[in-house]
């Protein structure tokens, strides 16, 4: 590990060059994204033993299973979140270069379609979407049915998914408030196209020397080390942490309309706000028992040697700033784990999703321990 600690002080993990917007990553808007940069230098100085695999249990948006894959390592991804396992599952899977038909295919489907549609039973749709947004979106979905490709229904669904924060009336994909729009009749389709668009020209410059991954739709602490069948080298993961987010608020739509329940998402997800203020609310201990489970887990998964990387930032719960750096550094000890090192880095003020005034959140840890 010396070595290895020498390359780790040469790199400057503020990285404030980041660039999120271009290729495979601009396919889906995703709040606090997991910056591609860290798991890509931590695969490059940490590397992966041969025959093993790289496990993200937070996966969320892909950062980590991409940047394995570009690496030519095998992955797998762990999330509650169904959006974000449609966005990872896109991203990692190889696209057929017949997609743009499929697309045409749908589109013309959608725009002939004269027939009254039936609008899914959504709560507060009218509150959220223009009557003609609605019916449009509806002929979409009935039409993206139609098709029997899996792998190309996972696409086009994430392509609609990518633009239903726009023609909503939801102000934007970190700010949950309704706001009036100037969406015209035909601009749902046209966005549908552009997101098609977006996402085949990004699967056509992606070119991973694997298509190994995996990426499974669980809550983690549900998740038992048969739900893993493969030997793990190294981990690379970013919990949520408490009290500063919500992930399946700002994805609630989304859900609603691709057919899941956003309310059993909110009711799992670590650390999401609505726990922290609800009767009997969750307390820093809840997050300590979830952590331990956790931590447990990829203990029992990781192979001797290998390394479990962690990123985490600090919490306020009820005026309390709570360290999550050191509370994970804990548990990982007394389960087993060696720290090799804890590393700061600061975190973009532009990053909106992480700097609300409740959190204002400027920095994180990078905790990387071996076993």
């Amino acid at each position: 590990m010396r070595n290895s600690s020498f390359k780790l002080d040469e790199v400057n993990w503020d990285f404030p060059d980041s660039n999120k917007s271009n290729g495979i990553h601009s396919i889906h808007p995703y709040p606090a994204k997991f910056i591609s940069e860290i798991p890509k230098t931590l695969i490059d100085i940490l590397g992966v033993p041969e025959g093993t695999w790289i496990l993200d249990p937070f996966c969320g948006s892909g950062a980590t299973l991409v940047e394995a894959q570009l690496a030519g390592v095998p992955s797998i991804g762990i999330d509650l979140n169904p959006i974000a396992c449609l966005i990872s599952k896109v991203k990692t899977q190889p696209l057929s270069d017949d997609f743009s038909q499929y697309a045409e295919e749908v589109v013309k489907i959608a725009q002939n379609s004269n027939t009254t549609v039936e609008i899914p039973n959504i709560p507060n749709l009218n509150h959220w979407f223009n009557t003609h947004v609605q019916t449009e979106i509806t002929r979409l979905i009935s039409a993206i049915n139609k098709i029997q490709d899996e792998i190309i229904v996972d696409a086009l669904r994430l392509a609609l998914s990518s633009i239903l924060v726009r023609v909503s009336r939801q102000d934007s994909d970190t700010r949950y408030a309704a706001v009036e729009k100037n969406i015209n009749t035909g601009d749902v389709i046209q966005y549908f196209i552009a997101a098609c668009e977006r996402i085949g020209s990004a699967k056509k410059i992606y070119l991973p020397t694997t298509w190994q991954a995996e990426v499974i739709q669980k809550n983690i602490v549900e998740v038992e080390k048969r739900d893993i069948s493969k030997p793990i080298g190294l981990v690379i993961t970013s919990p949520p942490y408490p009290n500063a987010y919500e992930y399946w608020l700002y994805h609630k739509y989304r859900m609603f309309w691709l057919g899941y329940d956003p309310l059993k998402v909110k009711e799992a997800e670590i650390g999401a706000r609505a726990h922290y203020f609800k009767k009997n609310h969750h307390t820093v201990d809840d997050f300590k028992t979830q952590m331990k489970y956790i931590m447990g887990l990829l203990y029992e998964v990781t192979i001797d040697a290998g390394h479990a990387c962690i990123v985490i930032g600090r919490s306020i719960i009820h005026g309390n700033t709570i360290d999550n750096a050191e509370i994970i550094t804990q548990i990982a000890q007394l389960i087993g784990f060696e720290r090799v090192a804890k590393i700061e880095r600061r975190i973009a003020s532009s990053r909106k999703s992480f700097n609300l005034a409740h959190a204002n959140i400027k920095c994180e840890h990078i905790l990387i321990f071996k076993k």
